[in-house]
């Protein structure tokens, strides 16, 4: 991760060349580093190497798509802040962005200054995890660089989003948190779209993080939200 000061190294998946020339040109005049690739399993090479601070995806791109995309590389480990860019704008395509992994998406057309501050803001709430790379409460961890968790060391299979999810939940341990909250933070949406999205994906996680243990950690609040519960060694 870049240092404060120095430039932003952004790793551009992008086929059609205007629309890569154009955004080069933005990002380049906002002092920000661009490597320009042009298909999808170049994109998953490059994204691999660690050294971009910022990772843009075209959504539709050639041999392998964005989405399959950016699911490999949470698959790999890669935590790198994606933004994905679609023409595909409707709240079901968002949703399946970021169930699979990705932080932001931004439906084109978009303005120049738009698609800055996204880049800036993924690159400064990513250099703010950087500093945590690991969330302890009781018997849970989750080591955020590597996207790992586990319970009384036992390491937890998550998917993309589930541990996005449970990171969040870590960060804000003990507290309840809100269906709202989980739509804005982890699924970056400013507001509801009328599926059952968040239901499902805390199942899902409460299954694999109480699965064979013998006492719960992810309580529900009845109305309210979510709450992660403190299980120590002695009690589990």
């Amino acid at each position: 991760m870049m240092a404060q000061g120095d430039a932003i190294s952004v790793l551009l998946v992008e086929d059609d060349a205007i629309a890569r020339a154009t955004i080069t040109a933005i990002l380049s005049g906002a002092d920000m580093l661009v490597e320009q690739v042009d298909d999808g399993p170049t994109g998953l090479l490059r994204a691999g190497s660690g050294v971009h601070d910022v990772i843009i995806l075209d959504r539709m791109l050639p041999h392998l798509s964005g989405i399959d995309v950016v699911t490999r590389m949470r698959g790999a480990g890669v935590g790198a802040p994606v933004l994905m860019l679609s023409a595909l704008g409707r709240s079901e395509h968002r949703v399946e962005g970021l169930e699979s992994g990705v932080d932001d998406y931004l439906a084109k057309p978009f303005e120049p200054d738009e698609l800055v501050a996204r880049v800036r803001a993924l690159w400064r709430r990513a250099s703010r995890r950087s500093h945590e790379p690991v969330l302890l409460f009781g018997d849970l961890e989750c080591h955020v660089k590597a996207r790992t968790v586990f319970r009384q060391g036992r390491h937890l299979p998550l998917s993309p989003k589930e541990f996005d999810l449970f990171r969040y939940l870590m960060e804000h341990a003990g507290e309840v948190v809100t269906r709202e909250m989980l739509l804005r933070h982890v699924w970056k949406l400013s507001f509801d779209p009328q599926t059952n999205v968040v239901d499902v994906n805390v199942g899902r996680l409460r299954r694999k993080l109480e699965e064979g243990f013998d006492s719960p950690v992810l309580e529900t609040v009845w109305g309210t939200g979510y709450r992660l519960i403190a299980v120590g060694a002695d009690d589990a």
